[in-house]
Formats: structure tokens, C-alpha cells, sequence
């Protein structure tokens, strides 16, 4: 299955996005955004399910940055 990034507002929502993430079972990782994917931060989490993780992240008020 294919990973996709999401772009985090910052590093912490990006360490609260993993532990939201994996604590519902979602496959979750912590890397820095390649450069000609997004600005901001510069950290993303990588995830295998997209729409579920976007989710999540929207119910439990976990900003991130637009996907393109």
C-alpha cells in the first residue's frame, strides 16, 4: 500500500497527530517534508490510509496544512 504525507503546522501537532494516529490503530510515522512537497514547519506524518487519517485529525482539531 502507498504512503502519503501530510503536511503538519507544527512539530507538536505533528507528535500529537502520531499518538492520536496510533492509538487508533492507523499506521503513522514522523518525517521531514521533502522541500518541493510544502511549506511550513517542515515535518509531515506519513500515513497508508489518507481519508481516514485526515479524519481524525479534523475530529480531534489537529491542524495541518491543505493538501495539494
Amino acid at each position: 500500500m502507498n504512503t502519503q504525507l501530510i503536511p503538519m503546522t507544527s512539530i507538536t501537532y505533528a507528535m500529537k497527530a502520531k499518538k492520536l494516529l496510533n492509538s487508533r490503530g492507523v499506521y503513522c510515522e514522523i518525517q521531514r517534508t521533502p522541500k518541493n512537497v510544502a511549506s511550513g514547519c517542515g515535518y509531515s506524518i506519513k500515513v497508508k490510509d489518507l481519508s481516514l487519517a485526515l479524519s481524525l485529525l479534523e475530529e480531534n482539531s489537529i491542524p495541518h496544512k491543505p493538501l495539494d
